[in-house]
């Protein structure tokens, strides 16, 4: 079996092409890096080291590599044959790889009627629906109706942590034990692939939701606090007893709504958080706040990790979060130099003001019960500092 793979990053090659190799699949890998191109056709195979004390290896064969800006036509041919198409490659990347798979779909449909499933495991809501749409784009009416009953984009939800890493073997990957690979599986067509690690369900939102604004959530607030108050790693930032406190209540304020929106069990998902915690403080990981808290603008958007839990507990709960609104004042006092998203966000501070800033990237209006929250916590840490 074929696995079309785009991203041969940490989280391509640590997680998704691990689990593919363990499920007797052959992985193709799509990407622009020459250099890891060029060492998985030479190597065919890498090790995955596991971040705990047995720092248990495993052995990823049967891969190879296509460079997509240099050899485009051979990608569309390896999807015209594929078995399972997946990516690994960001929220923003995907519309810029939807014309070839646009390709590599139209020659498949001229020589098979076999049906494939194209699934994007990204950290986002709907990766595969916005995969599918930026592909749609580029069909033509009649193509449209062809490719509907023929190819699946099942959305799906994944966890796994995978810390930059410059290892002296380019294409080791270092991984935490933990994973989740969530995948819907009423948007599948044809046979269900099978794939050891994947769990299906039948409704995907409450595991993305429960992931997004549990783990995600957390790992950017542990962060923002770990950066607020001078902590190098996540790890550090976790054995620090203040901002271990500060991210727990967050998750707790987050796991309240996530229980009355989908009826997990409460108890349950006490556990949950306190799981995502310990593995936010694994000293195998030694993962840096700056870059776990990159991209602020992204990660204060309206429907993001930090403004849209604030939001649904205050909807469905009823009050105003405390914990998440302090993240949110934390996430706005991000001023490191070397992320392009954090200076906008200061500059627009300066110029404009903190009222201004937080209608912009929250686009929360001024009326809000969240916004004055914001602007208190806002200046309690400034006064604290």
């Amino acid at each position: 079996m074929l696995a079309v793979h785009f991203g041969a990053g940490n989280i391509g090659r640590g997680f998704i092409a691990n689990l593919l190799f363990h499920s007797g699949y052959e992985t193709c890998f799509v990407d622009v890096n020459s250099e890891i191109v060029n060492l998985l056709n030479e190597k065919k195979k890498y090790r995955v080291v596991l971040a705990e004390p047995s720092q248990e290896e495993t052995l990823v064969e049967n891969v190879r590599a296509i460079n997509s800006a240099q050899n485009p036509e051979e990608v569309i041919a390896a999807i015209a044959e594929a078995d399972l198409v997946t990516t690994a490659i960001g929220p923003n990347i995907l519309p810029l790889i939807a014309n070839l798979i646009a390709e590599g779909l139209r020659k498949r449909v001229a020589v098979s009627d076999k049906p494939l499933n194209i699934i994007a495991c990204e950290n986002m809501i709907g990766g595969s629906s916005l995969l599918k749409e930026k592909v749609f784009e580029k069909l033509a009416t009649e193509e449209r109706v062809q490719f509907e009953g023929r190819f699946g984009f099942p959305d799906s939800a994944v966890d796994r942590i995978v810390p930059n890493q410059i290892n002296e073997d380019k294409l080791m990957v270092k991984v935490e034990p933990f994973y989740e690979w969530v995948v819907e599986e009423t948007k599948i067509v044809g046979v269900k692939p099978e794939i050891n690690g994947i769990t299906y369900v039948h409704e995907l939102v409450p595991y993305i939701e429960r992931k997004l604004f549990t783990v995600n959530t957390g790992h950017a607030l542990a962060a923002y606090f770990g950066y607020y108050f001078g902590v190098d790693t996540i790890n550090s930032a976790m054995d620090n007893a203040k901002i271990s406190s500060l991210v727990e209540g967050s998750l707790m304020e987050s796991g309240e709504f996530l229980v009355k929106k989908y009826g997990f069990d409460q108890e349950n998902h006490k556990n949950y958080i306190q799981k995502i915690l310990k593995r936010f403080s694994n000293a195998y990981i030694v993962d840096e706040v700056t870059r776990v808290a990159r991209s602020p603008i992204r990660k204060l958007g309206a429907n993001d990790r930090l403004v849209s839990p604030a939001n649904q507990y205050l909807n469905i709960v009823g009050k105003e979060p405390t914990y998440l609104l302090k993240g949110i004042a934390a996430a706005l006092l991000y001023d490191f130099q070397g992320d392009e998203e954090a200076v906008k966000v200061q500059q627009t501070i300066t110029e404009k003001g903190i009222e201004s800033a937080i209608q912009d990237f929250t686009q929360l209006k001024p009326e809000s019960p969240l916004f004055k929250g914001i602007v208190e916590q806002y200046q309690k840490l400034i006064d604290q500092k």
